[in-house]
């Protein structure tokens, strides 16, 4: 079976890195998808003959219209996984006399045929070695890199009518060349919460690192192994989003992200304790007075070189961060939902319903949401677009997604003695005065609405003044109807009224005694 294609924000990231000249082997690393594959779609990209500018202005729709083809060629070779499960084992048994490199290979062949030949087997141990042993130096250049990591202690807020104490959990984020941190309390460690206080945290820098390097942190990754990672859908998009690269530890090496580890500690010592005595009741609160002692912290000089974090932050760091997007970053999620009878799609987070035109009846869905919006897609192609309406068990539907019989269904069910009044209020008084006879003159009311469907229907075949003068004709008589309005405008009688209240009214004249002669 063909293998699922990848993802059109995985297609963005792809362009994105390619036009900052990102080698392959670094973006095949960062997306977390097989070279091949990579070649495969820059294959695509480079034959569309677009600049990659143009690319990444394009909508989801048009762009895999250029580039996707339906077929993954990624195929996840296992081998090295199982190989290094082995690698703690073997470097015990080169411990005993006599047992080689060699030997361990062919033992390893024999239970595995389909692995390694001995030269990358050897490769890779020695890979592995170096890498577990190694303690490298890093020379952090500015802006290049924001390291994030959770402090393993929360700090805590009480409840002022319970009193009971919650405990809050402490992101910390550091630029490792100036060491300027972002430190925030938040209410959970769920993704809405961490990428909203990771976006309030660039804002607060003024730009965006090229690269973000966190701990193998849950809300990231999405598949986590020794040598290879993926991030989810979600910390994709946040990339994308703010044009950054991100980056995972390997699981349990704290070394790889050392500035952040060592902010963790001084967060500890000039944030941690100097709130141990202090009580808060709010989120608000608490991070008000964590910005106030990290901004003291900014401040404080250095201990073995000169100048502080704040001035190394201002004069080379800020200067080479990335600009900031327009809009903060929204978290947009996506379900599947299957169309069904009544040409909606289900919601589940909400339980609510919204339409897609009815041609889509028992189509599969694909459905994207945020905290306004809510768009239906089919393939790369949307079908439908809504305001998010969060009631339970609700319908949001568009009239023009359905059948023209249900629509006609759809009006009747807006007939009451309100809506008549209503559009007859449009046009004029006597209007009103004829749909109010009509309306009481059945002793049932919904007896009389299709008379004021006719009445309505009139009054949209003749101008609204025709309509009016009919009406007030038709009020002389002792009793309304339909088909006395209808009359009226078919043989221009309304005409001749206009033309009979011109001809018999009486003329103003002096001698004509008002009502105030008889009082």
């Amino acid at each position: 079976m063909a293998n699922k294609p990848i993802s059109m924000t995985q297609v963005k990231r792809i362009i994105q890195l390619r036009s900052e000249g990102v080698s392959k082997l670094q973006i095949s690393e960062k997306i977390g998808i097989h070279r091949k594959t990579l070649d495969d779609y820059l294959f695509k990209i480079e034959f569309t003959g677009k600049s990659y500018s143009d690319l990444l202005t394009l909508s989801e729709e048009d762009l895999a219209a250029l580039v996707y083809t339906g077929h993954n060629t990624n195929q996840p070779d296992s081998r090295l996984e199982n190989l290094a499960m082995k690698f703690d084992f073997y470097n015990q048994q080169l411990q005993k006399v006599g047992v080689t490199r060699k030997t361990l290979w062919e033992e390893y062949k024999a239970s595995d045929p389909s692995g390694y030949g001995y030269t990358q087997f050897c490769e890779h141990f020695a890979r592995y070695n170096m890498v577990n042993k190694a303690t490298m130096h890093f020379d952090h250049q500015p802006g290049e890199y924001l390291q994030v990591d959770f402090a393993g202690k929360p700090l805590y807020i009480v409840d002022s009518e319970t009193g009971e104490i919650i405990p809050c959990p402490v992101l910390v984020c550091v630029l490792p060349y100036s060491g300027y941190p972002y430190i925030e309390a938040m209410e959970k460690t769920r993704q809405e919460d961490l990428f909203s206080t990771m976006s309030r945290c660039v804002e607060s820098f003024g730009g965006v690192s090229r690269n973000i390097l966190s701990d193998n942190m849950r809300q990231y990754i999405a598949k986590n192994g020794r040598y290879e990672f993926a991030f989810s859908e979600l910390v994709n998009q946040w990339a994308l989003h703010y044009n950054t690269n991100l980056e995972a530890t390997r699981p349990r090496k704290p070394k790889d992200k050392p500035t952040v580890e060592s902010n963790v500690r001084i967060a500890y010592l000039r944030i941690y304790a100097q709130l141990r005595n202090e009580i808060f009741f709010s989120l608000y609160d608490l991070n008000k007075r964590i910005r106030e002692l990290v901004e003291r912290h900014v401040q404080l000089p250095f201990q073995k070189k000169s100048g502080t974090r704040h001035e190394l932050f201002i004069k080379y760091e800020q200067p080479l961060l990335r600009a900031l997007p327009e809009n903060r970053f929204v978290i947009r999620r996506t379900t599947k939902a299957k169309v069904q009878m009544n040409y909606h799609v289900v919601l589940g987070e909400d339980n609510h319903r919204y339409s897609v035109p009815y041609q889509y009846i028992g189509q599969t869905t694909r459905i994207v949401y945020d905290p306004e919006n809510v768009e239906v897609f089919i393939g790369f192609k949307r079908i439908a677009i809504h305001k998010r309406n969060y009631r339970n068990g609700g319908y949001s539907t568009v009239k023009e997604h359905m059948p023209e019989k249900h629509l006609k269904y759809k009006e009747t069910l807006g007939w009451d003695a309100d809506y008549f009044i209503s559009l007859a209020s449009k046009i004029g008084e006597c209007s009103v005065e004829v749909f109010k006879r009509i309306l009481a003159s059945k002793e049932f009311i919904e007896q009389t609405y299709l008379s004021c469907k006719g009445l309505k229907r009139l009054s949209e075949l003749y101008s609204p003044e025709r309509f009016e003068a009919a009406c007030r004709r038709a009020l002389k008589g002792s009793r309304v109807n339909y088909g006395m309005v209808k009359n009226i405008l078919e043989k221009n009688l309304d005409k001749q009224e206009d033309l009979q209240q011109g001809l018999f009214s009486i003329p103003e004249h002096n001698n004509i005694r008002g009502k105030e002669s008889y009082q």
